[in-house]
């Protein structure tokens, strides 16, 4: 063997050798870090919350490191699809319609649709609000903004993009109600008592789950073997009562079952 054959071969194997202990590449999970306490930054502008350490459990158990990229909400089935991110964690409810588009795992949080009024609106239920005269906010690409597009027309629809903009509408007077998932609606009305109020009773069902590209079944089968092990070992349990506390055991108090 020519000693130019000799080391080129022993370069190759070094290559080889190299490539086969290189750590497999960061899990990409797209979040708008603009939901506490599930998508946020902590005070070092960090990503934070639920579904942040949901994350990070489901990369060690896969074996890889995550990275968050912090994505506007209507952003992240995009990103999904064009592979800018691998998977979507971001308290996103699996709907048909999005299911068109994405995958999605297993449910990992039963919740619904609720309402946030004004204190003097004597709005009761959702029937209340599909009347002429009555003014409902949603949030941009929401499971809200689809519902009240089909089933309230009849009021004036105002569409925003941010929730703390469609609470600020009905903490001003300006909107009826906003319509959002109920853990939401419960927070927005602790924050604001002396001109809201909270009808917590879903008027419509929903469940969330992790967003995966279409047709990538391994990948969905790893998700959903992940979200049983995590919940048979209380990693559920654990998340609620670090994030959630106190929200757990108000619902208890009030006769509604807890999202896990």
């Amino acid at each position: 063997m020519s000693k130019w054959l000799h080391h080129g071969f022993a370069l190759v194997i070094a290559l080889g050798m190299g490539c086969t202990s290189r750590e497999p590449r960061p899990l990409l999970i797209g979040m708008e870090l603009a939901y506490p306490p599930f998508e946020m930054t902590d005070p070092a502008g960090k990503p934070a919350g639920v579904s942040v350490d949901l994350a990070h459990a489901l990369g060690k158990h896969l074996g890889r490191k995550v990275r968050i990229e912090n994505t506007p909400f209507d952003g992240l089935i995009p990103a999904l699809k064009t592979g800018r991110v691998d998977l979507v964690i971001s308290s996103m409810t699996a709907t048909q319609e999005r299911s068109k588009s994405i995958d999605f795992s297993d449910p990992y949080v039963h919740t619904g649709l609720a309402i946030l009024c004004g204190i003097d609106s004597g709005v009761k239920g959702i029937a209340d609000l599909n009347h002429a005269g009555r003014t409902v906010v949603v949030k941009l690409g929401t499971t809200g903004h689809t519902y009240a597009t089909q089933n309230v027309p009849n009021a004036k629809l105002l569409v925003l993009n941010k929730e703390s903009a469609c609470v600020l509408e009905v903490v001003q007077g300006k909107a009826d109600a906003f319509l959002y998932d109920q853990l939401s609606t419960y927070m927005n009305w602790r924050r604001n008592r002396e001109t809201t109020r909270a009808i917590l009773d879903p008027f419509q069902q929903e469940s969330w789950a992790v967003g995966i590209r279409k047709g990538n079944g391994a990948m969905r089968k790893d998700v959903n073997d992940f979200l049983r092990a995590f919940r048979s070992e209380g990693g559920f349990d654990r998340l609620g009562e670090t994030h959630l506390g106190e929200m757990k055991h108000a619902f208890e108090e009030l006769g509604y079952p807890f999202i896990f």
